[in-house]
This record gives C-alpha cells, structure tokens and sequence, in this order.
C-alpha cells in the first residue's frame, strides 16, 4: 500500500535525528511561547508545502507524458511524496543554534586550538570543516550507519531519487566558487566522507556533470528547486508571522505587506470580518501560501527545458511578480527578528557553547592518555568514539562533529555547563 517514496517519508519521521529537531533554532532561540516554529514544525511545513508543488508539477509532467503511468507506473502522487520526503529532511543536520552554530564551528576549526588535531587532513577536508555545512550534515546523516550500531550501510536506506532531490547543492566542499550567481554553487551538499555515495546516486540518476573528471560536481536533481521553494515560502511567510505575533514587527505595517503579495482586486468584497488580528495574519498567511505554491509550480514549469538541460539555476521564487514585497518582508525579518537582541545574545553564547563542546570533544578523543579527558570521552556515547581500527585523523573529527551536531540547544548548554563545572548535575 505504501510506495517507496511514502516509505521514504516515514522513515524519516520515526529517526531519532529527525525528533530532536523539536528543539532546534528555527527563529528564536530555545523560545518561551509555543506558538514559535522550531526546526520541527518549519520542517513539517515544509514538506506540506513541498507535496503540493510536487503533486501540481507531477500531474502537469505526466498529462503531457501519460507513458509515464503506463510504461513506468509513475503516479501523479510520486512526485509529492519525493519532494515532502526531501523538504522534511531538509534541516535534518542543523547544529545546536541554527545558522549560528554553523559558523561556531567552522570558526573553531579556524581556531588555533584545532590546528594540532588537523595536520593530517588533505584541503577538502580542511574546509569542509572550516566552512561546516548543515546540509551536508544532513547528507551524511541520511546515508551512514554507525560501526557499532549495525552492518547495514546506508543510513535510512533513502531511495536515490530522493537523496538527490534532498541535495540542493550537488557538489564538495572544493572548488569554491566565488560570486556565482547559480544558486546550487554557492555552498556544498556533502563532506568527503559521503562524497563516493554521492557520486554514486548521481551516476545512477543520471544527474548532469559539472567540471572536470576529479572533482564531484553536478547540477541538481530538478525536484530539488522544488525542495528550496518550498523552504524559502516557509521561511519567508511564516517566520515573518512568528515575529508578527512575538510584536517585533508592528502587525500594521505586516499586514499591509502580507496584503500586497495577494494583490487583490481592489473591488472585491471579503464577507469575513476579523475581530482579532492575529487572526487576520494566519488567515493572510494561508491564502499567500496557496498563491505562492501555484506561482512557484508555473515557474517550474515553464522553465522545464532549461532545468533537464541544466541551464537553470536560479530559486523559483526570485521569478514571481511578488518578489519585490518578499524582499521587503526579507529585510524587516532580519532587522526586526533575526537580529533582536536576545537572539544575537543567544547565538554569541552558543558561539562559545559549541566552541567549547568541541575543544573538550577533541581532545578526550587524540589526547585520551590525560585523566581528565578520559572522563570527557565517558560521556560521548560509544558509537561516535569506538571506530575500526584504521580510520583516518578526518574520520574522527567529523565524528565528534556529528556528536555536537546532534545536540538540543537545551542539551549543548547543559552539556557544557556541566564539563565547565559551571553547574553540577542532580544525583536524585
């Protein structure tokens, strides 16, 4: 009854990696209210947004090539599946403090404190690590398996296609490309550790190469403009109606930008009548979501010659007449939100949180003959520590990343409160 790609989904949903993200940065950091979105409920979101562009661009693909259904037993349903499958993954590899706690590693790596541990790594190892990327922590989270956990590789043994779909920039960490204005160049999709899995999907679906033979480099799956358009909907809108009801924005002023997006026809007459405003935003914010998945999925569309051919690489939003109001909606979010004081104050203290969970992390793990490290590598669990014999310096490191990625924000503090002695924990 289900099919591989609604297998996909369920999967993801019963993963471990996929239930801490109830307590993840979405907008505000470790929020007080619970009508703020975490990674979660973003995530969620997310994928109901992707299902419906994935169904409305699927039906229009296969009335034009009904030998699809027949030959291929592809249903309108497969491509909703695929994409929401992609878009409740997306942030499956967000550090502890979102955006934030990527730059506080990369900035650790940077650091003079990890250089000793480093001086065996090759460049693209380097920078996958100075340059952390959530979304190929996401990859990695997906498709590896744990020594010590099972002999099965594979992660969530995911199908191809939406792996790929899931990987909105199909290349490593190296070569950087500076000032591209393609949207899948400007970060990358995986570290060195998943680099030959990648490789291999891409090969099996036949995904269009970029540059030369050495460096693993591609265009993306066309599904995954789809995966993005439904992230920056989300994020757009709906992050914006959070800092509405929080009052860091003037809910006058959000309404009258919400209200510019639907472009209504200044003669029609709405029978409903709201009494509440913040009834009014959730009310603005369905109705704009609806109009931006048909604007979206028109986009995709009629610019699907250039996404098989690998000529398109721009988000599918940046294409709607609405783009100038996303832009201002962009901005205020920024200033009024992203950059509230408590959220800066949060994320400088993650800064040090990561910083230190790392550095303790590091150093019980290629310093284990100090006593005091030993007692650090007690509490890591095993499977992130107790590798084969034989594996690299690299292999380590991303492991310990992969233990402080996995964490809370709740979890990092308390973890490092208790390392640093700075509260010790309750014995009863």
């Amino acid at each position: 009854m289900r099919g591989e790609f609604q297998r996909d989904y369920d999967r993801i949903v019963f993963s471990s990696a996929f239930r801490r993200l109830q307590n993840k940065t979405q907008v505000m950091p470790m929020p007080e209210s619970d009508f703020v979105h975490t990674r979660l409920t973003h995530s969620l979101e997310a994928s109901v947004v992707g299902r419906s562009l994935g169904r409305i661009v699927g039906k229009s693909i296969l009335e034009r090539n009904p030998q699809l259904t027949i030959e291929k037993h592809i249903q309108e349903a497969d491509f909703g599946d695929i994409v929401a499958a992609a878009c409740l993954a997306h942030d499956i590899g967000n550090p502890p403090f979102g955006h934030s706690g990527e730059d506080a590693i990369s900035a650790y790596f940077e650091s003079e404190a990890a250089q000793p541990f480093m001086q065996n790594l090759t460049e693209a190892q380097r920078k996958d690590l100075q340059s952390f990327e959530g979304n190929a922590a996401g990859f990695r989270v997906l498709t590896y398996t744990y020594p010590e956990h099972c002999n099965l590789s594979g992660g969530l043994s995911l199908t191809y296609t939406t792996l790929a779909t899931f990987t909105k920039y199909p290349k490593e960490s190296l070569p950087v490309i500076k000032q591209t204005k393609n949207t899948s160049e400007k970060k990358y999709g995986f570290f060195q550790t998943e680099k030959d899995w990648f490789n291999t999907i891409a090969t099996e679906l036949g995904l269009l190469r970029k540059g030369d033979g050495e460096t693993v480099f591609y265009h993306r799956h066309p599904l995954a403009f789809l995966v993005e358009a439904a992230d920056d909907i989300c994020y757009r809108i709906i992050d914006f109606e959070d800092g509405l009801k929080l009052g860091l924005v003037p809910h006058e002023k959000g309404i009258a930008l919400l209200k510019q997006i639907l472009n209504d026809d200044p003669n029609r007459v709405s029978t409903i009548k709201f009494y509440d405003w913040r009834e009014e935003i959730g009310y603005l914010r369905a109705r704009i979501i609806g109009k931006l998945i048909d604007e979206c999925s028109a986009v995709f569309l009629s610019n699907e010659d250039a996404l098989l051919a690998g000529t398109f690489d721009t988000p599918l939003i940046n294409l709607l007449d609405c783009k100038p109001v996303l832009d201002e909606i962009k901005m205020l979010s920024i200033e009024n939100i992203y950059r509230n004081k408590p959220v800066l104050e949060i994320e400088a203290a993650g800064f040090e949180v990561l910083a230190g969970l790392l550095d303790a992390c590091m150093k019980a793990v290629f310093l284990p003959e100090s006593k005091r490290h030993r007692k650090l590598s007690d509490l890591i669990p095993t499977h992130y520590i107790n590798l084969p014999d034989g594996v690299t310096d690299y292999e380590r490191i991303i492991h310990i990343t992969d233990f402080v990625t996995s964490l809370t924000d709740q979890a990092a503090i308390n973890l490092f409160r208790k390392i640093k002695g700075i509260e010790l924990p309750r014995m009863y």
